[in-house]
C-alpha cells in the first residue's frame, strides 16, 4: 500500500468567506476591543446552547477559571473544599480547582462513554464537597439525569466542562443548559474554532455580571466596555465616569478580541454542517473499524438519548487484545495516520506529588494505557478513511492476529 503523502491529522480548520468578510470589518472599523462582533456571537452562542448569556474569554481554560471564581465568591467556598472531577479528562479541569485553592477529589469513568460515571459519584462525596465538574469528552454529553439527580440531593453546585461538546443535545436540552455555569473552547481544533477563544455560558444574570467582570480585572460591571458610557447623561453619565476605573473584585486578563469573535459569528453558522459531517465520518470510521472490534472497543452511546458531536474518534485496546497501545500507535503515526493519547489525567508527571493510586480508578488506568484517538472532522474525506481502515489492518496482518 502507498503511504499518503500528508499527515490524517486530528483537528482541521474550515474558514468560511462569510469569516473572512467579518475579519476585515472588523479591522476597518478600527476595534480590536469588545464590541458589536463579541455581543453579537456571546449573543447567538447562549441562545444555541438554551441558555441566556455568554461571556467570551480567550480560552476555555479561562473559561473554566472564572466560573470556579464566580462560584467560589457566590457560593462562598472556601480553601480546601473539595470538587469532583473525572479520572479521566484534560488537565486544565483540575488546574484550575488547584488554581483556586480547592481540592479535586477524582471520580472513575464510564467504561462505554468515557464520561464520569454517575455510580461512583457518591462514594466520593464527603462534608467538604462543594460541586461537581462534569466534563463532556470527545463530544458526548455525560449521563445527566442521575447527576443532576445526585447534584439536587447532596446541595452540590455543577459546573459543565463543555470544551469538547457543543450544538449536541441530551435527552433534548442543549450542552450547556444542564449546570449553574457552562464552558465551551473554540481553540484550534475544537468544533468550531476562532484560533484562541472560550465561552462560559449561564442562565443566572448575576452570574454573568460577576463572569464579566472576573474576565476583566474584576472590574465594576458599571464600564466593562469603552460603550458603556455612550449615549448617556445627566447623573447616569456622572456615575459612569465615577466608577469606570474602579474594581471591586480580584479578577484576571482573559478578553479576546473582536476578530476572533468575528470568526466565531461565522463559525457558529457552520456548526449544524460540521457536526453532520463528523458524525457521518464516524459512522464511516466505524465501518472500516468494525472487523477488527475484537481487539478495539469502538465509540458507544445511545442515540435514543444522547448526540455524539465526534469532536474526535476514540479507540481503546481491549485487555485481552495480543498487542499494545504502543506498536499500534507508532504503526499509524509512521504511515501518517495522526493519534492522540485520550486525555489521560491521573498519571501525569505534574500530579505525581498526589501519590494517586491507579488502582483505585480501574477504568481510567485502563484508558490511560489502553486508549488513543484519531480524527473524525469535517475535513476527512471518504478516501482517507478508507486508508485508514487499511493502515489498522496491515497492523493486525503484520502481527498476524486478524480476528
Amino acid at each position: 500500500m502507498r503511504k499518503l503523502p500528508y499527515p490524517i491529522g486530528v483537528g482541521t480548520l474550515s474558514i468560511s468567506k462569510e469569516e473572512t468578510a467579518n475579519v476585515m470589518k472588523a479591522l476597518k472599523t478600527n476595534r480590536l476591543s469588545y464590541g458589536p462582533f463579541s455581543r453579537e456571537f456571546e449573543r447567538k452562542f447562549a441562545a444555541a446552547h438554551d441558555s441566556r448569556y455568554a461571556v467570551f474569554v480567550n480560552s476555555g481554560t479561562s473559561a473554566l477559571s472564572i466560573a470556579v471564581a464566580c462560584l467560589r465568591e457566590t457560593c462562598g467556598w472556601k480553601d480546601g473544599d473539595e470538587i469532583l472531577v473525572p479520572a479521566l479528562t484534560f488537565v486544565a479541569t483540575a488546574n484550575v480547582i488547584f488554581d483556586h485553592h480547592l481540592k479535586p477529589v477524582f471520580v472513575d469513568c464510564d467504561a462505554k462513554t468515557y464520561n464520569i460515571d454517575p455510580s461512583k459519584i457518591e462514594a466520593a462525596i464527603t462534608p467538604k464537597t462543594r460541586g461537581i465538574m462534569v466534563v463532556h469528552l470527545f463530544g458526548l454529553i455525560a449521563d445527566m439525569d442521575p447527576i443532576l439527580k445526585i447534584a439536587r440531593k447532596h446541595k452540590l453546585e455543577i459546573i459543565e466542562d463543555s470544551c469538547e461538546t457543543m450544538g449536541v443535545s441530551y435527552q433534548g436540552r442543549r450542552a450547556g443548559s444542564f449546570g449553574a455555569i457552562s464552558c465551551f473552547s473554540t481553540y484550534v481544533a475544537h468544533l468550531i474554532v476562532t484560533g484562541v477563544g472560550g465561552l462560559a455560558v449561564t442562565s443566572d444574570p448575576k452570574y454573568a455580571e460577576i463572569l464579566r467582570s472576573l474576565a476583566n480585572h474584576g472590574r465594576d460591571s458599571i464600564y466593562i466596555s469603552i460603550d458603556d458610557d455612550k449615549d448617556i447623561d445627566g447623573a447616569a453619565f456622572k456615575e459612569v465616569i465615577r466608577r469606570r476605573f474602579r474594581f471591586i473584585r480580584r479578577g484576571f486578563s482573559f478578553r479576546a478580541t473582536e476578530l476572533e469573535a468575528a470568526i466565531g459569528v461565522g463559525q457558529l453558522k457552520q456548526l449544524p454542517k460540521i457536526i453532520k459531517k463528523r458524525q457521518e465520518n464516524a459512522k464511516k470510521l466505524n465501518k472500516v473499524l468494525r472487523p477488527f472490534e475484537r481487539y478495539l472497543q469502538l465509540p458507544s452511546f445511545d442515540p435514543a438519548v444522547q448526540e455524539h458531536a465526534f469532536m474526535m474518534y476514540p479507540i481503546v485496546i481491549k485487555p485481552d487484545a495480543p498487542c499494545t497501545k504502543d506498536e499500534l500507535v507508532q504503526h499509524l503515526e509512521k504511515w501518517n495516520v495522526q493519534t492522540r493519547d485520550m486525555l489521560p489525567l491521573i498519571n501525569q508527571p505534574v500530579y505525581e506529588t498526589m501519590k494517586i493510586d491507579q488502582k483505585k480508578f480501574p477504568v481510567a488506568d485502563w484508558v490511560n494505557r489502553c486508549g488513543f484517538y484519531v480524527g473524525s472532522h469535517q475535513g476527512i474525506t471518504t478516501k482517507e478513511i478508507e486508508y485508514i481502515g487499511k493502515v489498522f489492518q496491515m497492523f493486525f496482518e503484520m502481527k498476524n492476529i486478524l480476528p
